[in-house]
């Protein structure tokens, strides 16, 4: 009798163990997908002018084509 409550309780003990790390390692992942879509979040508020800016600014662009790309992005914001 005893001998049955024993493994018993060696086996529930083997699956607290293995929830509890489970839990942990769900606890882990969890955590770093919402830090990743709080970064995600960020670059989304940025609008197209800002990243406009952001190139001309950087020297991939040239004024002349800032120019245009602006005109172009007002263009679409008043349709």
């Amino acid at each position: 009798m005893y001998h049955n409550m024993f493994f018993g309780g060696m086996w529930f003990s083997w699956l607290f163990w293995i929830v509890l790390f489970a839990l942990i390692i769900w606890l882990i992942v969890n955590m770093s997908n919402r830090s990743q879509k709080n970064s995600d979040s960020d670059s989304a508020k940025e609008t197209p002018l800002d990243i406009l800016k952001k190139r001309y600014a950087t020297g991939e662009i040239d004024k002349k084509e800032f120019e245009e790309k602006k005109k172009d992005l007002i263009k679409g914001y008043l349709k």
